[in-house]
């Protein structure tokens, strides 16, 4: 457990190159409360909608949430889709490089799911694609961007979809060149030859895969394994990994018996994307030096984390930690929430015990007395309090370069730890507007050196009922004022301007 907790460590230092077919998924929330009069469909009465990254870009996002870096490689092509990809790609703060080479000849993949609000359900699915290998004109661009990339990376993943981006010339390039220079290649496979994806150091097909490729029925664990030895020996790698869904992954490692894991005991609401999750974080274990089977519970545990969220979902290294690691080795960390969907569980069972919600915000970079009153007293007018926190991208762009001091991690640590505080909710935005509107607090609670016109969200509490509480500062101490005396103060380069007592 060491060894893993050490790899978990190594994570952010991390960059793993990914290359792959990309797609732009779209999800389309609502209830369905009757069937369509022209037709023997369902009428989805829509309540929301989500666009992602998709296909191998979302182990690219995944590698990202995980707070290391990814070279991205794939294909667009000249339309809105894929500018909105560009787009989006942006929005990981620089931990994603995405280098896109434009198709003009075919559209960017998207894919659009219809699901049920309620249940999770995915009633219907539409997409636009063109399933065929890419010319030999791409082909050469994107062996040339791994050629750049290569040096640089830990390891490599092949997200293959069989979308036409991995055509075997770019699989048996990309390998050649990752083994020449040691990089482990993780592949991701489609298709029942996995001839192509030979001397790769870690392929991991789901059971069906297996079956199809070993063309053996896959009664049990015995009879699984014995079709990945077979396949894992065709395919000269140094070990197979089988997702079994339900029933957990099964390792077979060259020399050794295969090793099977159960899956971690969760609700399931959406399977969209766990593999990509599962490939991020086996290529960023193997980037750390860890071992087949350490890397194999890691993704194991983060899988288990994102089918408990809806659509195309990452993981973050705490929600990995909180789900692989002993209790006793979590203190703190059970309280901090990345998804808001989860989080919004969490108030609403507090609301149902009839509890008085409360939330404050702030960047909380070097944590001082000042923050720890204001905690405190924010934490004796409620029976529950919400801590938002700024991400490191948002810190940036508020404070200027330099800041964040302490990266967002550890910042959620300090504030977990603390008595006063119950839940740590981390949000991408400038102001924790949108966290306040999904929360519905009570009670919204910030620093005396702020009016209650000038706290965010002092008009949406108002509206259902809630109170503003401003409490009072211990004077002489900021977060700015503690950089100054040290001498790091960095310059806060453009952003509004924001008091430094709190939220710092």
């Amino acid at each position: 457990m060491l060894d893993v907790e050490l790899s978990l460590s190594r994570i952010p230092s991390q960059t793993v190159l990914c290359v792959g077919d990309l797609m732009l998924d779209q999800f389309v929330y609502g209830e369905v409360s009757r069937v369509s009069p022209e037709a023997p469909v369902p009428v989805i009465a829509v309540k929301r909608e989500e666009t992602t990254i998709g296909g191998a870009g979302n182990v690219a996002c995944n590698i990202a949430t995980l707070g290391a870096a990814c070279v991205f490689v794939g294909v667009v092509g000249d339309d809105a889709a894929g500018q909105t990809l560009r787009t989006a790609f942006a929005r990981h703060d620089g931990r994603v490089d995405a280098r896109l080479v434009v198709d003009p000849e075919r559209p960017t993949i998207r894919k659009l799911r219809f699901v049920s609000e309620h249940y999770s359900s995915h009633l219907l699915r539409a997409d636009w694609e063109r399933a065929a290998p890419v010319p030999e004109a791409i082909e050469d661009e994107i062996l040339a961007q791994v050629d750049v990339a290569l040096p640089d990376v830990g390891a490599v993943v092949l997200s293959d979809y069989a979308k036409g981006v991995l055509t075997p010339r770019v699989v048996r390039g990309v390998i050649a060149r990752a083994k020449t220079l040691g990089k482990p290649v993780i592949v991701d496979p489609k298709g029942r030859d996995f001839a192509v994806y030979r001397g790769a150091t870690l392929i991991t097909p789901n059971r069906k895969e297996l079956g199809e490729a070993s063309r053996r029925p896959l009664a049990d664990l015995d009879t699984i394994a014995t079709a990945a030895e077979e396949l894992r020996r065709a395919a000269e790698s140094d070990a197979l990994l089988v997702t079994l869904s339900e029933e957990g992954m099964l390792l077979k490692e060259a020399g050794r018996p295969a090793v099977h894991v159960p899956a971690a005991p969760v609700r399931v609401r959406d399977v969209s994307g766990a593999g990509d999750t599962v490939v991020a974080v086996l290529a960023l274990m193997l980037a750390t030096a860890a071992g087949f089977e350490a890397a194999m519970r890691a993704a194991n545990a983060a899988a288990a984390v994102v089918v408990g969220k809806r659509g195309t979902a990452t993981v973050s290294v705490l929600e990995l930690r909180s789900q692989l690691l002993p209790a006793a080795a979590l203190a703190s960390e059970e309280k901090i929430v990345f998804d808001h969907a989860l989080l919004g569980e969490r108030v609403a069972a507090w609301r149902a015990q009839g509890l008085r919600i409360g939330f404050t915000n702030g960047c909380f970079d070097i944590l001082h007395p000042g923050h720890v009153r204001v905690l405190s007293r924010a934490r004796a007018a409620c029976d529950r309090l919400v801590v938002g926190l700024n991400s490191d991208a948002s810190v940036k762009r508020l404070k200027g370069e330099g800041r964040p001091i302490q990266d967002v991690v550890a910042r959620a640590d300090v504030l977990a730890a603390l008595e006063a505080v119950d839940l740590v909710a981390v949000f991408e935005e400038d102001t924790p507007i949108e966290l306040i509107k999904r929360l519905r607090p009570n009670v919204l609670i910030k620093g005396s050196d702020y009016r209650v016109d000038q706290v965010v969200g002092h008009d949406v509490v108002a509206s259902y009922g809630g109170e503003v509480v401003l409490v009072d500062l211990v004077p002489g101490h900021s977060t700015t004022g503690i950089l100054k005396k040290s001498g790091q103060a960095p310059d806060r380069a453009g952003g509004p301007a924001v008091p430094d007592t709190m939220p710092g």
